[in-house]
C-alpha cells in the first residue's frame, strides 16, 4: 500500500513539476519574404545580419523561400525562429506557426505605415480605378502573392471588392508575382496593371531609374501598419530579450543607418499581435462582401454567416477601442 502511495505521488511530482528551460541555440535561421529576388534580399539584410549576430551571439542565417507560405511553414516546423513578414502574412504565422510579434519596422521618413499601389505603364490611356474596372476584361493584371498585405489582402478588398471586381474573373488575365517582377512586367508592357507598394517602388526607383520612369501610379490605398519583425513563441526567454534589445536600438550609428537604408526603412519600435487587428478586421471585411454577393449561398446560410461575420467583427472593434483608452 505505501509503496503504490510512494509511486502515485512520484508520478504526481513529476507532472506538477515545472518544464526544463529551453537551451540556448547555436544558431538560428532568419527568414526573409520574397518580395522581390533572393539575391537583392541577401544583399539589403547582409549587414544587419552579420551586426545582429554579433548582438545576440548566436549564428544567424539567412533564411529564402520562393514565396510568402515558405517562410510561414519554415517557422510553423522551427526551420525559422525570426522573420520579417508582412501583416498579412505575419497574421498566417501567428495563427498557424506558433509566432508572435515583438516589432514593427519604422518607414524612413517616420511615418507609421505604407500604401499598396496599383501601378501601369506611363503610355498607360488607364488613369484611375474607374478607368481598370471599364476595361477589366481587356486587361492583364499582375498581382502580389496571395500572403502579401499590400500586393494582395489590401487591394483584394479597396480596390477590387469594393469596386465590384474580382481578380480571377473580372480581367482577361491574372498573373501572380512578387513586388519587383511586378515592377518590372509594368515596366515592360507585359502586364497593362499591377499590385505594388510605395516602399518597393522606392527601392525600384533607386536600382532601376531608366525602368522607374515607364510606371506609374494610378490608385494608392488607406495606410497599412508597418511590417511586423515574428519570432517563435518558444524561442529562449534569455535569446527573445537580446533580439528584441537588438532590433529596437538598431539605427544609432552611420553604419547602421546605412544598412537600414538599404532594406529601405528607417528602423524598428517594439511592438505585439495587437497590430495585426486592423488586418484581421480587413479579412473579415472582405469575407463579408464576398458572402453579401454569394448568389449560391440560401438566405438562411446567408443570413447564418453574416450574423456570425458581424459578431467577430464586434470582437475585433471592442479590441481595437479598448487599446485606443
Amino acid at each position: 500500500m505505501l509503496k503504490r502511495l510512494l509511486a502515485t505521488l512520484s508520478i504526481a511530482a513529476a507532472f506538477a513539476a515545472p518544464a526544463a528551460a529551453q537551451e540556448m541555440p547555436k544558431e538560428i535561421n532568419f527568414g526573409i519574404i520574397s518580395t522581390e529576388s533572393s539575391q537583392n534580399l541577401k544583399k539589403d539584410w547582409e549587414v544587419l545580419l552579420e551586426d545582429m549576430q554579433k548582438r545576440i551571439g548566436v549564428k544567424v542565417n539567412a533564411f529564402f523561400a520562393p514565396d510568402y507560405a515558405g517562410i510561414i511553414e519554415g517557422m510553423r516546423f522551427n526551420k525559422v525562429q525570426v522573420a520579417w513578414y508582412g501583416n498579412k502574412s505575419g497574421m498566417e504565422a501567428v495563427d498557424r506557426s506558433s509566432g508572435e510579434i515583438f516589432a514593427q519596422q519604422i518607414a524612413e521618413d517616420g511615418s507609421p505605415g505604407y500604401w499598396s499601389y496599383l501601378i501601369v505603364h506611363s503610355g498607360s490611356p488607364l488613369n484611375s480605378i474607374e478607368d481598370v474596372k471599364r476595361n477589366a476584361k481587356s486587361l492583364t493584371l499582375g498581382y502580389g502573392d496571395p500572403n502579401s498585405t499590400s500586393g494582395f489582402l489590401v487591394p483584394s478588398y479597396y480596390a477590387m471588392a469594393l469596386n465590384g471586381l474580382d481578380p480571377k474573373t473580372s480581367f482577361k488575365l491574372m498573373r501572380s508575382a512578387n513586388h519587383e517582377a511586378n515592377l518590372m512586367a509594368v515596366a515592360n508592357k507585359q502586364v497593362d496593371v499591377a499590385t505594388n507598394n510605395n516602399e518597393s517602388f522606392e527601392k525600384f526607383q533607386r536600382r532601376n531609374p531608366d525602368k522607374a520612369k515607364e510606371i506609374r501610379v494610378i490608385w494608392k490605398s488607406p495606410l497599412i501598419p508597418s511590417d511586423p519583425m515574428v519570432w517563435r513563441k518558444d524561442l529562449h526567454p534569455e535569446l527573445k530579450a537580446r533580439i528584441k534589445g537588438f532590433f529596437v536600438s538598431y539605427g544609432k550609428d552611420e553604419r547602421e543607418k546605412a544598412a537600414l537604408k538599404k532594406i529601405g526603412i528607417g528602423g524598428f519600435q517594439a511592438s505585439d499581435d495587437n497590430q495585426l487587428l486592423p488586418i484581421r478586421q480587413l479579412e473579415l471585411f472582405k469575407v463579408k462582401l464576398a458572402t453579401e454577393r454569394d448568389d449560391k449561398m440560401s438566405t438562411g446560410e446567408k443570413q447564418a454567416k453574416l450574423a456570425e461575420i458581424s459578431k467577430k467583427l464586434s470582437a475585433l472593434n471592442q479590441q481595437m477601442a479598448a487599446l485606443k483608452k
